[in-house]
């Protein structure tokens, strides 16, 4: 089994430590550790996570390969520092039966970039008429515990009701993608001032808001469990916030499309800025950082969305929702969270890694970095400053918000139970 040495990186920001790999287990950490036979990393200044979990993940395979397959995907969470996804289940068939989920679950094994967690569907064809096979999916090969209609929201309460109490039984989750359709029937982006300048039609605050109050009294009234998909408002942050004082079991989690960029940018009318749910306004990107930093707010999902060039270059009423995220989240995270003050990287590894992998059950992911443990790791250079190039992207698609912006940060290296997946920046 081959041993790799890295030298002097700073253990979640801490102070500079060696992390001895031994195979798939990191085998000791400590000052001053020798290894002639390792392959030595010179990490000095470099940031050492445990690998990222991405609870929100399009692989659009099967059905839509043309935006991205399970390994164009896991190439580019690897790109990004993961080492493991939950991948949507709004695939073509729908994730809805146990033979879909085993087929993305094999594929992922087959990808070796990063490990993949299938979602389950709540309802049949998302359709939102009849309960998907849950409990075949929870027993089949993928072991499925977090199902989610994302794309379209579980607007009828019964059936939310009766998709909390099937989950109850074998500790599953339902992620929520709360948004009331009536609400948002024609919507274009997000409703407020530079939607009624634009005349735009526009997706309101209270179409989420109105989701996530019924969905957390849901989830107290049968005692289970909840999760927010891309959580989104000020409004929305306030609800979680309350329903967490009673003792509801709900979590949340926050793009960082929605932790950097607002509304103000769809002025220029370019799709790459259309998204569900909608940029927001200044305000409640400022409620969200400030909501991730003091936990009401649990995690950082990607919601990582590829489309094809031909759903983007076009008019914006006409164009595809949603960004790709995986290859740039954590520089997005630097920026807004870590250079602001708001979390350090201790904090970044509880919102990336340790909290999504505690809610979405990946076993060996979101763990300690300490012997003994699987060296499921992330090396970042933080002081890298790079515009971003979609060109380089290891995704399918292109469509993402941050082409030419500078951002911090880089992933140097990820491995994958001790395995190199990304090395000097480059997919090994």
């Amino acid at each position: 089994m081959s041993k790799t040495l890295i030298r002097g990186a700073k253990v979640l920001g801490g102070e500079p430590q060696d992390v001895l790999i031994d195979g798939a287990t990191v085998e000791r950490v400590g000052t001053g550790l020798e290894a002639g036979d390792a392959t030595v990393i010179e990490a000095h200044g470099q940031i050492l996570l445990p690998g990222l979990v991405d609870l929100h993940t399009h692989l659009r395979e099967p059905g839509r390969e043309d935006s991205e397959t399970v390994l164009t995907g896991t190439r580019a969470a690897a790109s990004g520092g993961y080492t493991a996804v939950f991948a949507m289940a709004n695939t073509f068939p729908v994730a809805d039966t146990a033979g879909v989920v085993e087929q993305v679950y094999r594929l992922g094994k087959e990808s070796g970039y990063c490990d993949v967690q299938p979602i389950g569907a709540v309802t049949v064809g998302l359709e939102g008429k009849k309960l998907a096979e849950l409990g075949a999916m929870h027993e089949s090969a993928a072991g499925v515990t977090v199902f989610s209609d994302d794309g379209k929201c579980v607007d009828d309460a019964v059936m939310m009701r009766r998709a909390l109490e099937y989950v109850k039984a074998f500790g599953g989750v339902i992620a929520q993608h709360a948004q009331e359709p009536r609400l948002t029937e024609g919507a274009q982006m997000n409703e407020g001032i530079v939607s009624a300048e634009l005349g735009l039609g526009g997706w309101p605050a209270v179409a989420e808001e109105s989701i996530i109050a019924r969905d957390v009294l849901l989830a107290e009234h049968v005692g289970s469990r909840v999760h927010i998909c891309h959580l989104s408002t000020a409004g929305s942050v306030e609800i979680v916030r309350w329903a967490k004082s009673r003792g509801i079991d709900v979590t949340a989690e926050v793009t960082p499309h929605h932790l950097l960029l607002t509304d103000e940018l769809v002025r220029s009318y370019n799709p790459v800025y259309k998204v569900n749910p909608p940029l927001r306004t200044e305000r409640d990107v400022m409620a969200l950082r400030e909501a991730l930093a003091d936990g009401t707010i649990d995690i950082v999902a990607t919601d990582h969305a590829p489309h094809p060039h031909e759903d983007k270059d076009c008019e914006w009423a006409a164009a595809a929702m949603g960004m790709v995220g995986l290859e740039t989240a954590l520089s997005v995270v630097q920026q807004t969270m870590v250079e602001t003050g708001l979390l350090d990287w201790a904090g970044v590894a509880d919102r990336m890694s340790f909290k999504p992998a505690v809610i979405g059950g990946a076993k060996g992911h979101g763990r300690p970095v300490s012997a003994g443990e699987p060296a499921n790791l992330t090396l970042v250079d933080p002081a890298y400053r790079g515009a971003v190039d979609p060109a380089g992207f290891a995704s399918r698609s292109r469509n993402t918000p941050y082409e030419g912006r500078e951002l911090p940060g880089r992933v140097t290296h990820t491995f994958l139970r001790g395995r190199a997946t990304v090395v000097d920046g480059k997919l090994a």
